[in-house]
């Protein structure tokens, strides 16, 4: 699904990662893991087209996306990506229930019924019509993750989207994010420390200034 070959990326004279290379299947579930400051969510930003590479390529399906110009990226996460961000990223002036909407308006493709059934599993059924501003950083949490999901993207990039979770919402989280990823045949790479990701994850990972190791169980 996803093939990333010889990654590099630095900012200026300052060094980021290099010779990150990694393949995700469909339907497999990633877990990324590294010292802070090693570039994770640059990673991301990466493989997603939202940073430029320095070096290296990330093709989805065969086709190259780094070769893409940025409408064209746009227009690929548009279709193919759900990201969920570490700062959540929903629109304050959009309704809980039209913040998760929105991916699928942007497709065209308005589903009222598979908009409510992502907020039902994310547990904020109820919660529809608030504004964000109404919700606790945990629910916002899980409004990104509902709205990451909403369109079935087969590829799913995730920024430690439990970090403002407890424990318990935290692991059922993660447990809908895992068997949406099969459910749907997505790729999914999740940058996280959560201990729980690891017992449901396929593959860990972890980053490292000079390219990605295979974690042993």
């Amino acid at each position: 699904m996803i093939d990333v070959q010889a990654l590099a990326k630095s900012y200026g004279e300052v060094p980021v990662f290099r010779q990150v290379s990694l393949r995700i299947a469909a339907g497999e579930f990633v877990v990324l893991i590294g010292e802070s400051g090693v570039g994770k969510s640059t990673l991301l930003n990466c493989i997603s087209g939202l940073e430029e590479v320095d070096t290296g390529s990330v093709a989805f399906r065969g086709r190259s996306i780094t070769a893409l110009d940025a409408d064209a990226r746009s227009l690929w996460r548009r279709e193919h990506l759900g990201f969920v961000f570490q700062a959540f990223h929903v629109l304050p002036h959009l309704s809980v229930a039209d913040n998760v909407a929105l991916p699928l308006l942007l497709l065209g493709r308005p589903d009222p019924s598979r908009v409510a059934s992502m907020l039902e599993r994310v547990g904020l059924s109820a919660l529809g019509a608030r504004w964000p501003a109404q919700l606790s950083g945990g629910q916002l949490q899980r409004v990104a993750l509902a709205r990451a999901l909403v369109h079935r993207p087969a590829l799913v990039l995730a920024d430690e989207p439990t970090g403002n979770l407890d424990p318990v919402q935290a692991v059922r989280t993660l447990e809908l994010l895992a068997a949406s990823v099969r459910e749907e045949g997505s790729a999914c790479l999740l940058v996280t420390h959560a201990p729980a990701a690891a017992r449901l994850a396929d593959r860990v990972l972890q980053l490292q200034s000079d390219g990605v190791v295979d974690v042993a169980d």
